[in-house]
């Protein structure tokens, strides 16, 4: 898949909680995807911050974020989905039956970030924190 806008990384992982922030620019397209992140993260996903760009550069309403796994599963369980354009998200995904069994999402490899229906060349930053 071709590289659709453009990401920047910074890597945290010199404590026992390790983030991973996600600086991100859609296309003219309005689009994010087909960028791996260039760390592998391993580990439990505790936390994930979604803070649209400001001004010029906010998202426009009800865009959308996964964050995909190597095998190409949304580890934010589509709670990325229909985001506010000026009010930052925070999430905490599980996996499970929802009653009985519900964990962390484990994560292992690579993640692409794809954003949808942001607007042309907007911006904002999705930051993953695991342990």
């Amino acid at each position: 898949m071709a590289a659709v806008g453009t990401i920047v990384e910074t890597f945290q992982n010199h404590r026992s909680v390790r983030s991973l922030a996600l600086a991100w620019t859609s296309s003219a397209g309005g689009a994010v995807s087909g960028i791996p992140t260039a760390e592998k993260l391993s580990g439990e996903l505790l936390r994930v911050t979604i803070v649209p760009g400001t001004g010029d550069a906010e998202p426009s309403n009800d865009y959308g974020v996964t964050l995909l796994d190597d095998d190409g599963i949304d580890v934010l369980a589509g709670k990325g989905a229909n985001l506010s354009n000026v009010n930052a998200s925070e999430l905490c995904p599980l996996v499970g039956d929802g009653t009985t069994t519900v964990q962390p999402v484990a994560i292992d490899g690579n993640l692409t970030l794809v954003v949808s229906a942001a607007g042309a060349t907007k911006s904002g930053t999705v930051k993953i924190y695991f342990r």
